[in-house]
């Protein structure tokens, strides 16, 4: 099976070290491609399995021994050029955004309605799930909730005891993104809703999936209540110190309450103002269990150093840049946060001919109440699907 890795930034390197882990399957990684060219031969360089760098997207389309293309999460079109080409996709998440139309007034994030924006991207995602339903290709979710180790025992468990989930509580919450596209919704489509509520929201889909199944049960969400907002632009200069991201018209604040069919609840919130490393969790109260998901800091390592002399290339935890005092390690993080778990389902599902256990239904739903709680947000009210 020969892959193609498109971005070479943080999340490709986490990708990279997780298919170098990847077994009982005879796996490649052929091309690795950036628009920043020394980015990618830089990641190329640190990993053996990636075989060279791509001078362009379309060299790698082109190849008829790629497999599986791997998008940025910006590039719809892209996704759909590798339909054309006869490739399975693998992408990050969100499945699209809206990113702008000609006749927008800039910074879009503040000028463009939301309304506008959810018709549009209805439109989209509906084009995208017909194009892919009609070909024979997979199309992979990169949703890592769902494959974090935590997660799937709860879902094990659910499934067994048919428990009932009465509420749900997620969040991931960052010191600041470490993209500057960030700043931008017209290169982001939007901010910590998307960025990083994707993932709770993903993984209590995901569960609450498992209970339906479980019990024989039809459940969708029903309705959508969000309350966003932009916290770190309040700050003066020396307020702002510890949080480098700049923002021109996304949000570094968001919470959403999602109501489904069956009159239960979850929340999740997003945070881009939260200092200590990635705060990650899922929390599940059903009628006879507690499960707490603690993705990460994990626990299971903790240092204590005076000073960081030697330790420039030794990674901690992400968005914990000083090494001094006390720090949680992120230790075969990979593992714990479901990208090992991950790409050795998408691996199989390309082998075996099978869909994977995050799939075009978890993506389309997910973008979909993202979209819906911007739309609330705007508009002070709740979203009925």
């Amino acid at each position: 099976m020969t892959i193609a890795i498109i971005g070479a930034g943080f999340a490709g390197n986490f990708h990279t070290n997780s298919y170098d882990k990847v077994t009982g399957v005879d796996l490649r990684i052929k091309y690795v491609y950036d628009n920043d060219q020394e980015r990618a031969k830089k990641l190329c360089e640190k990993w053996d399995i990636i075989e060279q760098t791509a001078q362009s997207y379309e060299e790698v389309l082109n190849d008829p021994e790629v497999d599986i293309i791997t998008p940025p999460v910006t590039h719809l079109t892209l996704a759909y050029q590798a339909l054309k080409t006869k490739k399975h996709v693998i992408c990050e998440k969100p499945l699209t955004d809206y990113f702008g139309e000609i006749e927008d007034q800039e910074p879009i994030g503040l000028n463009v309605p939301k309304s506008k924006m959810y018709k549009k991207l209805l439109a989209d995602i509906n084009e995208c799930r017909q194009k892919f339903e009609d070909s024979d290709r997979l199309f992979m979710y990169a949703e890592n909730y769902v494959y974090s180790p935590n997660i799937l025992q709860s879902a094990k468990m659910i499934e067994a005891k048919k428990s009932k989930i009465m509420y749900m509580k997620g969040e991931e919450s960052i010191r600041s993104s470490t993209s500057p596209a960030s700043a931008h919704w017209s290169l982001a489509g939007g901010g910590s809703l998307i960025r990083l509520d994707s993932h709770p929201i993903g993984g209590m889909l995901f569960l609450k999936q498992i209970e339906a199944n479980a019990r024989g049960e039809k459940i969708r969400v029903q309705s959508v209540v969000a309350e966003t907002g932009r916290l770190a632009p309040t700050l003066n200069a020396h307020d702002k110190r510890y949080f480098p991201a700049e923002s021109i018209d996304t949000e570094d604040f968001a919470t959403v309450i999602l109501t489904f069919t069956d009159g239960t609840k979850a929340i999740s919130i997003s945070n881009d103002n939260t200092l200590g490393g990635v705060k990650n969790y899922v929390e599940v109260y059903t009628n006879d269990s507690v499960l707490v998901n603690k993705i990460t800091p994990a626990d299971n390592l903790s240092t204590y150093f005076l000073d960081q002399e030697d330790l420039d290339d030794v990674y901690i935890s992400e968005q914990l840049q000083d090494k001094t005092g006390w720090n949680k390690v992120f230790v075969a993080e990979e593992t714990l946060r479901g990208y090992l778990a991950q790409y050795q389902d998408f691996a199989e599902c390309v082998a075996e001919n099978r869909e994977p256990l995050s799939g075009l239904d978890l993506a389309y739903d997910t973008i979909k109440i993202i979209y819906a709680a911007y739309l609330s947000a705007e508009e002070g009210r709740r979203v009925d699907f």
